[in-house]
């Protein structure tokens, strides 16, 4: 999730932990704490696939969160000497705030190692878009509560408590969604004969009732949508190519081989601006994709180039008021 969600949730745990012990301290390091593994992205592992690949594993991986838990209770200790016969509260304050961070990362499709390092395949749920207000926005008003109702901290708690109920609820609600949206894919696959074909189903921007659906075929890959109000009205598809053909040779390359696995098979091949270009079809709207990355040059473009580049995203946000139309509408074109 974004690093706001992320800060929020950690200060909203933490003061539902150990906030009646502790006073606004639990706050403070439960929002330090539920930022700490997002730091990985000031890290330079080599280059672009690694940098992609790589985020999400060992700073998201329970295992070391859990080495990690005793490190930061001595450093809170020494920080708040004062606080030392809550030792334990502090303890499960931060793992639960380090826990909380990496499941909730595993409710997206971005791919969280939380095994790391015995097990390194990421999980990825998809079922909340990396930013969603209406499972932010309950996390803050009890966070607010908890800053403004000096004078009644105990109503304050109420509301924070309830704050993380709902949220809670909320991934519940998405799971329910993205079964409900696959079950009536899954139907219309049947129908065109593709009821094996690998599927990957995920909410569109900001937002949990319109769902974009990824289906691999032989020639490419197909997109459609599902809004939870189409009522009875069939998932329409469209085609689109993808040219793995140009991979040739590199499908023994390290880069190419690690982006097929991270992307679990959702990527499309195409030549762009000189050069074979693999693209993560999970994340963004058919054409534009956040995660591009070129891979090799095309006869002799870009002979000097020995690590795969990632290009700029493609951002087009007039299909955000699309997203929005589409929701109520299954015409909206």
């Amino acid at each position: 999730m974004d690093s706001l969600t992320q800060l929020t949730l950690g200060a909203a745990v933490g003061e539902a932990v150990a906030g009646r012990q502790v006073g606004r301290q639990a706050m403070l390091w439960g929002a330090i704490c539920g930022t700490f593994p997002d730091l990985d992205v000031f890290i330079s592992f080599g280059d672009a696939v690694r940098d992609f690949t790589y985020h999400r594993s060992f700073s998201h991986s329970l295992f070391v969160l859990a080495l990690l838990t005793p490190l930061f209770v001595w450093l809170i200790l020494k920080c708040h000497p004062d606080t030392r016969d809550y030792r334990t509260r502090w303890a499960w304050l931060v793992w639960l705030v380090f826990t909380t961070h990496v499941l909730l990362d595993c409710f997206t499709v971005y791919g969280t190692q939380i095994f790391w390092p015995f097990i390194t395949t990421p999980v990825a749920w998809s079922t909340v878009f990396i930013i969603d207000p209406l499972y932010t926005v309950p996390l803050l008003v009890g966070l607010v509560a908890i800053l403004a109702w000096r004078s009644d901290p105990a109503r304050a708690r109420r509301l924070n408590r309830a704050g993380l109920m709902l949220s809670t609820l909320y991934l519940g609600w998405t799971v329910a969604a993205k079964l409900e949206v696959e079950r009536v894919a899954h139907t219309a696959l049947t129908e065109m004969n593709l009821a094996s074909a690998p599927l990957v189903s995920t909410p569109a921007p900001f937002n949990s009732l319109l769902w974009r659906i990824v289906v691999l075929t032989e020639e490419g890959y197909l997109e459609g949508f599902r809004s939870m109000l189409d009522g009875p009205a069939p998932v329409i598809f469209t085609p689109h190519v993808s040219d793995k053909h140009l991979l040739g040779d590199l499908d023994n390359d390290w880069a190419v081989q690690r982006l097929q696995w991270f992307t679990m098979g959702f990527y499309r091949v195409r030549e762009a601006d000189d050069g074979v270009v693999i693209t993560d079809l999970r994340m963004g709207l058919e054409p534009h994709y956040v995660f591009n990355f070129r891979v090799a040059g095309i006869g002799n473009s870009y002979p000097g180039q020995t690590a795969p580049v990632q290009l700029p995203g493609i951002r087009n946000y007039d299909r955000l008021r699309w997203v929005w139309e589409r929701i109520w509408d299954p015409g909206a074109t």
